[in-house]
């Protein structure tokens, strides 16, 4: 290979065996026959090095400005893996359902949600679930993978990673990859035009092809998601639009935009933001309250979607609430979390002092902010100074914090391009996409640090089920 060719930054030449195999092996062999394409095939790489960014910008795959991949190899997984995550997946979302369920406002209390948010909350949206789409985000690890949040309000990146997927088919490297591994692509924006239109169905709806509005601020990073969710929801004939809601106007019972008149509103704005501008958005407000439009997913997720959320899964006087497949599931991939404050809980069958208990388990920890994303306000025990750790909690004594038992990390080998093409080691960032309870597709970020999202300065590449041909 020429100089430029797979430069390896902190860790070995590819070589057999190299790649960190996930829980099917099959997966592990697909990487390393990837992997061999590019190190026996200066063509491939010159290909890559020449022109795969420049196909990212010229597909609008950017966040916030910056390319969201750069890193020229897929996610591979075994179908023996999607089968047993999709069951996991559906236990868990369903043991989250029951606990919604069951405790009503009593889960309000547990998870923190705030008089603001209570507000919002009791609004119906016209139909039954709280959470029609939603992602769980997972870690692998060295023999599975851990659950580590639900993001049950606005998750992000199914149309990135369709548009990913058109892009990496079209790789020279992925056709001849396609001679020996036949490949699946998922149907995740399919589904999910699906969920809205179901949604608005179930809420009373009857045009036959509802108009959609995609909703968020416009200065947000992930806007150019919103124009390619808008320009696939016109490609299967729904209307479409993508509009700030501030400049939304409700008059005469119809909520528009412009001239438009708007049957569904897929809310990419986040509960939290909606408050910090609530004065600004009372046309939205007064429609969503007056059932004028169909809205995705409601401001009624927002208990479900804090990370509270799993303080409740994992709490010992829950489990009697769940079925016995529920419980293995919660025990076996959703870490031990508590809400950060003072007094007595249980860690593992035993009575601990919560406050004591994390400050000497530092090693085993990370403090998250109850309600927040990319990445902010997190502290990382194991990577903390015993001061900076003591900082740490009281500040999450001050907020509102759940504090989570650690996942241990594994790291795969991708190739990046930084502009040649090296190889790097990165935690692999596993979220199922779920829609009406039911998992279909993948979210995989890739990060150089423990926080892998794209936020914090992490990638995204597409996931194909793979078999061998």
């Amino acid at each position: 290979m020429g100089q430029h060719c797979l430069q390896q930054t902190g860790c070995q030449p590819i070589r057999s065996g190299r790649y960190n195999s996930t829980v099917d092996p099959l997966a592990a062999r697909a990487a390393e026959d990837y992997h061999r394409l590019l190190r026996d095939d200066e063509g491939l790489v010159a290909e890559l090095e020449s022109r795969f960014l420049e196909r990212m910008r010229q597909a609008r795959l950017t966040f916030g400005g910056r390319v969201l991949c750069a890193f020229p190899r897929p996610n591979f997984v075994a179908a023996s893996d999607y089968e047993a995550i999709r069951t996991v997946c559906r236990d868990i979302f369903r043991a989250v359902e029951r606990v919604e369920k069951e405790l009503g406002e009593e889960l309000w209390h547990r998870v923190d949600v705030t008089p603001e948010e209570r507000e919002l909350v009791r609004i119906d949206p016209g139909y039954r679930r709280s959470s029609p789409t939603s992602r769980l985000d997972a870690f692998i690890t060295s023999d599975a993978y851990r659950f580590v949040e639900l993001n049950a309000e606005s998750p992000a990146g199914i149309a990135y990673n369709e548009v990913l997927v058109d892009i990496f088919l079209e790789l020279p490297v992925m056709k001849r990859f396609q001679q020996s591994w036949k490949l699946r692509r998922f149907q995740a924006r399919e589904r999910l035009l699906e969920t809205l239109v179901a949604c608005h169905r179930e809420a009373g709806g009857r045009e036959e092809h509802p108009t959609i509005a995609i909703v968020d601020y416009e200065e947000v990073p992930t806007r150019s998601e919103h124009h390619l969710f808008r320009e696939f929801f016109e490609s299967k004939g729904y209307p479409a639009l993508v509009c700030d809601p501030r400049h939304l106007v409700f008059e005469g019972g119809r909520l528009r935009h412009e001239d438009t008149a708007i049957d569904i509103v897929y809310k990419r704005l986040l509960t939290n933001e909606f408050l910090e501008k609530v004065d600004q958005l009372q046309p939205l407000l007064k429609a969503i309250r007056a059932r004028a439009v169909t809205v995705v997913n409601p401001f009624r997720c927002k208990p479900i979607h804090k990370k509270a959320i799993f303080a409740v899964l994992t709490d010992d006087d829950m489990q009697p609430l769940f079925t016995e497949h529920e419980r293995r599931a919660i025990a076996a991939h959703v870490p031990w979390t508590r809400r950060v404050r003072e007094g007595r809980t249980t860690r593992q069958g035993h009575s601990i002092d919560l406050v004591e208990y994390a400050r000497t388990h530092r090693e085993d920890l990370v403090l998250k902010p109850n309600d927040e994303y990319g990445g902010k306000g997190v502290f990382i025990g194991w990577e903390a100074s015993a001061s900076e750790w003591d900082e740490a909690l009281a500040t999450a004594l001050r907020s509102s914090y759940v504090v989570q038992e650690r996942v241990d990390l594994k790291r795969e080998t991708f190739p990046e391009l930084s502009p040649d093409l090296r190889l790097r080691d990165l935690v692999v960032d596993l979220d199922p996409f779920v829609f009406q309870g039911e998992v279909e597709g993948f979210l995989t970020r890739l990060s150089g640090t423990s926080l892998a999202n794209v936020t914090s300065g992490g990638g995204q590449v597409p996931a194909f089920l793979i078999e061998p041909v």
